[in-house]
């Protein structure tokens, strides 16, 4: 297990993700580039509200794209991330309507990051709805949970309603309702 995994299978901490987006940052500068990266997922939950201790990856879309894609493979070997640690494969779960703010998100020299809203951010969780079930499986639950409380929904309609206002209701799986509903009737909400 090298010195950025965690038991949970996680593998970036918040210090790691800082450290490869500083870097980022300061390559850009070289070129004179300004890069825009949109942060998703686990990497929000890390950053922005610290809602969790590491995550697997940094789901992002990002602007120059190639550029952006080259530096964080450069930058992949030279920390010793996962090759993908910077990935755009979130592309199939982005609303059209993509409401995004800067939070309280660091900031960098040649680079901006932005995140979805936490209303958004819980939609795409929710549309999601990963269980887990094995440390290896990547679960949702825990961040709909705390994105739940955190935006103080009192019932699986309202954040159901939510997710409609996010995504067409033909795209929504049966899973994300049976999982909202769940937590709610189980209390865990």
């Amino acid at each position: 297990m090298s010195a950025n995994e965690k038991a949970d299978g996680s593998t970036l901490t918040r210090e790691t993700i800082l450290r490869a987006l500083q870097t980022l940052s300061d390559e850009l500068g070289k070129q004179g580039v300004t890069g825009e990266v949109c942060l998703f997922g686990g990497t929000v939950m890390v950053l922005a509200f610290t809602a969790r201790l590491t995550t697997k990856d940094v789901d992002a879309l990002f602007q120059p794209t190639q550029t952006i894609r080259e530096l964080a493979r450069r930058i992949a070997g030279e920390q010793h991330l996962p090759a993908d640690w910077l990935n755009d494969g979130v592309k199939g779960f982005i609303s059209t309507r993509h409401e995004t703010t800067t939070g309280n998100l660091p900031q960098f020299p040649h680079l901006r990051l932005t995140m979805p809203v936490p209303e958004y951010l819980l939609a795409m969780k929710c549309m999601g709805a990963r269980i887990g079930g094995t440390e290896d499986e990547p679960s949702d639950v825990t961040d709909i949970i705390f994105l739940v409380r955190h935006l103080k929904f009192k019932s699986a309609q309202e954040v159901l309603d939510l997710v409609g206002q996010y995504y067409p209701a033909n795209r929504i799986p049966m899973k994300t309702q049976y999982l909202v509903e769940g937590l709610f009737e189980e209390g865990k909400i």
